[in-house]
């Protein structure tokens, strides 16, 4: 992660919006893991669904 780097939305790694893999991207990490942890806090405190309709709405998509 370099300080210049910027947390886009993924448009080559994405499923739904490209969330996890412009978060896995700006981290360098596999989006698998991304995406299982989104899934842990959708199912286990329920604040994953709004946590990712939020993100959506702030992260530019890269272009």
């Amino acid at each position: 992660m370099n300080l210049n780097d910027k947390l886009y939305r993924s448009s080559t790694d994405k499923m739904v919006a490209g969330i996890c893999g412009g978060i896995s991207e700006y981290f360098g990490v596999d989006s698998t893991i991304v995406r299982l942890i989104w899934v842990l806090l959708f199912i286990g405190a329920g604040a994953g669904f709004i946590a990712y309709i939020l993100c959506w709405i702030i992260i530019p998509k890269k272009n």
